[in-house]
């Protein structure tokens, strides 16, 4: 098979699916990214998510894109909302969030501009020709962003990180950047003399205006290329502020709700939980590293969260679900839990949440 037919019958992408699947000679592997000591999450070469379920590989793979489910999305799929030009700034109790797609977000709170997982590209893959594509614009041109403060990358994922976004965004902003351990080896020489934080789980970063930003655990994985599974780490972060505390996600399986009962007892209450909920079909494969809406809704409610954002869904085809069944599924598990829907908004491309105070 033609490596541009492979990369386009992969769906995700081979090369991010792939990424060490093969395991033989996996304990002869070096760490291209990383160096660091031993820990309840990294094995000196390869992290891991502690009494969690490890990605699947190539066969289950093969299993999967052969399964005949596949719900094909259209080819476009228009926003409602144009394309926002956001406020400079937010002050006092004010909290906006932005949808740009899929898991990039403009957060606004205390004085701070902060964007999450930023990709302006048209694809998610390593190649330019081939891989998932956008089937709507972004829901703010690069030209309407307010000043960038703090960019996080939650991971490597190339629906996540996107090489060429963060060098224009750099260009522009010179923003701190933050993300876990070993994602700056990936972006860093991309850069001119970029300021970034790297982060374990249990860490935290002061960022000013009050604003204290704690890296913490999500159950999923990394990979850029062949051979390099999980050799970055993968995090959620709270964005702690005297606006309220946000819990931010880019990423995760649901891993009978441990991180966010974990997130819920540390941190107390959160004003926004921002969630994905989408990429989750079909479960058998997806659901270590994908929850699904329902799951969402559970992580919601355990972490303790009033208003929630549902991202990862609508704008890049990674799965096999319908481009609307999440917010079917959204619906239906906020109707059974008896949350009201206003208070968990799975927003679209250029759409604006300004998040109530209570």
């Amino acid at each position: 098979m033609k490596r541009r037919n492979f990369l386009k019958w992969t769906g995700i992408g081979a090369l991010s699916f792939l990424g060490g699947g093969v395991t033989a000679g996996r304990a002869m592997a070096a760490n291209r990214y990383y160096s660091g000591p031993l820990s309840d999450h990294f094995d000196g070469t390869r992290f891991f998510n502690p009494g969690g379920e490890q990605p699947k590989g190539f066969a289950n793979l093969l299993r999967w894109k052969f399964n005949g489910k596949n719900v094909a999305w259209p080819p476009a799929y228009p926003s409602a909302f144009a394309p926002a030009v956001p406020e400079k700034r937010l002050s006092g109790n004010r909290l906006a969030v932005t949808m740009v797609g899929h898991a990039s977000m403009l957060i606004q709170v205390a004085g701070l501009n902060i964007l999450t997982d930023p990709v302006w590209a048209d694809r998610t893959s390593p190649v330019s020709f081939a891989g998932p594509k956008r089937v709507n614009p972004p829901g703010i041109r690069l030209e309407d962003l307010p000043p960038i403060d703090v960019v996080i990358v939650t991971h490597n994922h190339y629906d996540h990180l996107d090489i060429d976004t963060l060098k224009r965004i750099h260009e522009k902003h010179r923003p701190h950047f933050v993300t876990p351990l070993g994602n700056d080896a990936i972006f860093a020489s991309a850069l001119d003399d970029p300021r970034i934080t790297v982060m374990d789980w249990g860490h935290n970063v002061y960022l000013g205006k009050n604003v204290t930003l704690h890296c913490e655990p999500c159950h999923h994985w990394s990979a850029r290329g062949i051979g390099d599974r999980s050799m970055a780490l993968w995090a959620a972060f709270v964005i702690e502020t005297l606006a309220g505390k946000i819990y931010h996600i880019g990423d995760t399986g649901f891993h009978d709700g441990i991180n966010y009962r974990a997130a819920g007892k540390k941190y107390g209450d959160f004003r926004l939980a921002i969630l994905p909920v989408g990429a989750y079909e079909p479960r058998w494969f997806m659901k270590g590293q994908h929850q699904n809406p329902a799951e969402a809704v559970a992580g919601m409610q355990l972490a303790g969260a009033t208003h929630a954002v549902g991202h990862h869904w609508g704008t890049f085809k990674l799965t096999d679900e319908g481009i609307e069944e999440p917010l079917a599924a959204l619906r239906d598990a906020l109707s059974a839990a008896k949350i009201e829907p206003e208070r968990f908004r799975a927003l679209r491309p250029g759409e604006v949440f300004e998040v109530p105070e209570a």
